[in-house]
This record gives structure tokens, C-alpha cells and sequence, in this order.
């Protein structure tokens, strides 16, 4: 791809630009490929979240938008790992539950969430790039599954718990090795690799190429921009050899602690102490590759003291 065609990647628009309303098309072009049917933006919801700080996170941005029935829509974009993520997941969405619900209202104005995670970063086992998680209520003895009578309109209906209960997406973005075919492929490669058809058909990837274009940015942004990737590709580089040395050591210590206080305690507190080793290392290396404290601050969430300290 020359630069004259280069696209802005998916993990950065979404912190700074795609924020703006006549951006919208390509965040409900990801949503509507999801769920398989047309998705229109009204608003973005603010949170705590998904608010720009000066000292944003390097390694999460997050939207929170509702669309035209009231749905919610959490799109979490997160490039390191986390070891309790999937907890985070279900905090994220009890909080948007609760957030869009008022004190003595009735619990038919709950609203319905669908969250939408995507993810740089190796999250455990599982051979395929895209998983889809709801909720159903299923017999232990029939096998049926339950519906519940609800009131709509002033007449009873039938809903399935799955109508009311969040929806879980995660995109696990590394994980996608394929020609893109399909409008769910192709926004798989540009998640990835930042390459968007010239063709695409795909919705909300044709908005991105009309919007998204390197050579559009100023110079103030494209530096961002540039500083971005090459962090992320730095972090990708070290990430191999610090893991490896970090999750050792971090393994060993908490087994041995395990023994005395409980396999299980001793593994959580491992793997911790494993990642702090592991942002450690990465510090490291980007300190002797020159980059700033800023930088590496960014890369890896570590204090710009902690970073003078090694």
C-alpha cells in the first residue's frame, strides 16, 4: 500500500476521530457487520471511560454510543494483555446497565448492551478470530429454552432472555489470517493490517476510506499518529522475550508460594508478578532503543518514574 493509500488503523481513529458525528458511518459499519443488520449511531454516551484525558492509556480506548432503540453499544479497543479481562468485560457492562437506569424506574427501561471487544493481544485458547456470547436459559431435563411473558404496548409478548440479557463480541485481531472475502473479513484486515479495498463494499469501510487517509492528517496528527505505531510495534517486538522471562519468573514464585498458601492464589499472584516483569523488560528495551520516557510510558503503563528507576 503506498502512502497516498495508507489508512489510519482502527485502534487509534477510535480515540481520536471517530468521535466526531459525521464520522459515525464506520463505527456502525463495524456494528452492523456484527449483528447482521443496519445499526444507526444517534449518540456517544460519556463515561468516565470513554472521556480524553491527558493521560489517556496507551494500551485501551473505549466508546460508549446508543443507537435509535435506545441500545447500547460498548466498543472496547485493548492491545495488551489483561489478566482479568473477562471480568472487566462484565463490569463494563453492569456499569452501562446501571448508569442508563434511574432510581425508581421500572426495569423495562433497562437497556439492552451489546459489547464489542477488540483485541491485540493473545487471550488464551481457542482457534477462531471472532466469538459471540448471550445469554439463554436452557432445561436441564427438556432442553427447551425458556421464554418469559413481558408486556409491550399495552399486550403481553413472548421474550427470549437472549432479547434482554448483553451480547459479548470478542475480535481477536491477531488471530485473523485469511484473504478477506467477506464484509466480516474485510474489516478484520483493516482492524489488522489497516488495508481497506478499493472495491470494499463492506459497510463502514467505504466512510474509512474517505475519512481515514494518512495524507489528510496534519502534521501535529500524523506525528501522533506515526509515534502510535511505532510503539505498538516496538511492544510487539520486545513482547516474545519479556514474556517469556517475565511469566518464568512470575510462574516459578507463585507456584512455590502456592505450595504453602494454595495452587491457585500462588498461580494469580504468578502471572501478576510475571506482567509487572514483563512491562519491566519491555521498558527496557525500548530504553535502549532511545525512545522518550513519554513514549514508554504510553507503551506500557508504567510511571515515567518507575521508567527512570530501571
Amino acid at each position: 500500500m503506498n502512502a497516498d493509500n495508507r489508512y489510519i488503523r482502527f485502534d487509534w481513529a477510535v480515540k481520536r476521530m471517530l468521535r466526531d458525528k459525521a464520522n459515525f458511518g464506520v463505527l456502525e459499519g463495524l456494528i452492523t457487520v456484527l449483528l447482521n443488520e443496519p445499526v444507526h449511531i444517534v449518540e456517544l454516551l460519556q463515561s468516565e471511560g470513554n472521556q480524553d484525558y491527558a493521560d489517556d492509556k496507551f494500551n485501551r480506548v473505549d466508546i460508549k454510543a446508543k443507537n435509535d432503540r435506545d441500545e447500547i453499544f460498548l466498543v472496547e479497543v485493548q492491545l495488551t494483555r489483561e489478566v482479568y479481562y473477562l471480568e472487566r468485560i462484565l463490569y463494563g457492562t453492569a456499569k452501562a446497565i446501571t448508569e442508563h437506569i434511574h432510581l425508581g424506574e421500572n426495569y423495562g427501561e433497562v437497556k439492552k448492551v451489546y459489547s464489542i471487544n477488540i483485541i491485540y493481544f493473545d487471550m488464551g485458547k481457542g482457534a477462531d478470530y471472532l466469538y459471540h456470547g448471550r445469554n439463554k436459559f436452557v432445561g436441564v431435563h427438556t432442553g427447551d429454552t425458556l421464554q418469559i411473558n413481558t408486556k409491550e404496548k399495552g399486550a403481553l409478548r413472548l421474550r427470549t432472555p437472549e432479547e434482554v440479557f448483553p451480547e459479548y463480541f470478542i475480535i481477536r485481531v491477531n488471530e485473523f489470517n485469511k484473504v478477506a472475502k467477506t464484509p466480516l473479513e474485510e474489516w478484520l484486515d483493516y482492524l489488522k493490517n489497516g488495508h481497506i479495498k478499493d472495491d470494499t463494499q463492506a459497510p463502514g469501510l467505504q466512510e474509512a476510506r474517505n475519512k481515514l487517509q494518512y495524507m489528510m492528517l496534519d502534521n501535529a496528527a500524523r506525528h501522533a499518529y506515526d509515534e502510535h505505531i511505532n510503539a505498538v510495534m516496538i511492544q510487539n517486538d520486545v513482547l516474545g522475550n519479556a514474556r517469556a522471562e517475565g511469566l518464568a519468573e512470575g510462574r516459578a514464585e507463585g507456584l512455590a508460594e502456592g505450595r504453602a498458601e494454595g495452587l491457585a492464589e500462588g498461580r494469580a499472584e504468578g502471572l501478576a508478578e510475571g506482567r509487572i516483569e514483563e512491562k519491566h523488560a519491555i521498558a527496557k528495551s525500548m530504553k535502549q532503543m532511545g525512545l522518550s520516557a513519554e513514549v514508554i510510558a504510553k507503551a506500557t503503563g508504567l510511571s515515567e518514574a518507575d521508567i527512570a528507576a530501571l
